[in-house]
């Protein structure tokens, strides 16, 4: 195929050709031309979302191939799935569904996450072990539980000690691999920073001085803010937690400055939707415009879905050489997000999606 149009995030105006499922600007005789016209948009990004998480918890491998599949079909072409409850090896060998980069399951202790979705140790002693089972059977990335409520306390608490999480990172990072964590609290933070994590998912929580260290140290935010709008309802559903609940609702009406913070600090925030679970999938767009209202620029909210999130994950935009993963928009996405709701076409490995 041959497209010419505006490439971002550049934004010079170019022709490019599609050969064998990649991108060149050397012209391909006998190309079909596609577009003439239009911007040309790096695929999109959702740099937290669970293809195998269903409302009812953990997916069939049929399920999960049709969750990504509403998920390409709304752009997203490239996948971090932030902890599976099943193997997704076999979404990865079609061509037809969005790159996914498995992150493991989650790594937590009984009764301190959500039932059936991850691993749940005996005790923080086996933490070390766990993580070098999960970097040696994902893609790269570690996920742990960082805080979850603790009954026994009745509100948010950290499931790890500061040393054990230093130490489980410096495993992880032996290993090649990077670090999350599902956080939401203020008390997890410092470990889980300090301990030289890769990057926080949420973290409804941050404070200015914990901001202050993640850009001094690099480590990366993930907020997810369409899942975090779920926090007043999942406070009325906490029965006999008071504390817990006034606890959520706390940092849900908090989470606009905390993102204003973090852009001051000089954090780098990735876009993600948490789609799986309370959150439907396809709806990388709405966490794109979530990020823009929260106070990031749209150019900035775009790129943390796309061509900044291709360069964090390791993966290219429209380059040479490239895959040919991209969406064709009529209007530029920089000033109207809203023309990602509706792009004219979609590519992904270089064939028309639509």
């Amino acid at each position: 195929m041959h497209l010419s149009g505006v490439v971002l995030p550049d934004g010079a105006r170019r022709d490019l050709w599609i050969d064998g499922g990649r991108i060149t600007f050397e012209p391909v005789d006998g190309a079909q031309t596609l577009v003439t016209e239009g911007f040309l948009v790096p695929g999109l990004v959702d740099a937290h979302c669970h293809p195998a998480i269903g409302v009812h918890g953990p997916s069939t491998v049929d399920e999960a191939i049709e969750q990504a599949r509403v998920d390409r079909d709304a752009g997203t072409l490239l996948i971090r799935d932030c902890g599976q409850p099943i193997d997704t090896r076999a979404l990865q060998e079609r061509a037809d569904l969005p790159r996914m980069i498995r992150c493991g399951r989650h790594l937590a202790l009984p009764k301190r996450y959500i039932p059936g979705l991850g691993i749940d140790l005996e005790s923080p002693d086996g933490l070390l072990d766990a993580v070098a089972a999960q970097a040696a059977d994902g893609d790269g990335w570690v996920k742990l539980v960082g805080d979850w409520i603790d009954r026994s306390k009745g509100d948010l608490a950290p499931l790890w000690p500061d040393d054990v999480l230093e130490e489980a990172v410096k495993v992880a990072h032996a290993a090649g691999a990077r670090v999350t964590a599902h956080v939401f609290g203020e008390d997890a933070m410092p470990g889980l920073v300090n301990a030289g994590i890769d990057c926080l998912e949420h973290g409804t929580g941050l404070s200015p001085d914990v901001l202050a260290e993640m850009a001094r140290r690099g480590t990366a935010l993930v907020p997810t803010l369409i899942n975090i709008e779920n926090f007043p309802g999942i406070a009325d559903g906490a029965g006999k937690y008071p504390v817990y609940a006034a606890h959520m609702r706390a940092l849900h009406a908090g989470v606009t400055d905390m993102i204003g913070a973090a852009i001051s600090a000089g954090v780098t925030i990735y876009a993600g939707s948490d789609a799986g679970g309370m959150v439907a999938h396809g709806r990388v767009v709405d966490e794109i415009e979530a990020l823009w209202r929260a106070g990031m620029s749209r150019e900035d909210a775009l790129a943390a879905a796309s061509w900044s999130a291709r360069e964090w994950l390791g993966h290219p935009s429209l380059t040479e050489g490239a895959p040919a993963d991209l969406l064709v928009c009529d209007a530029d996405p920089r000033e109207d997000l809203s023309v990602l709701r509706r792009p004219r076409h979609i590519v992904l490995n270089g064939a028309l999606v639509r």
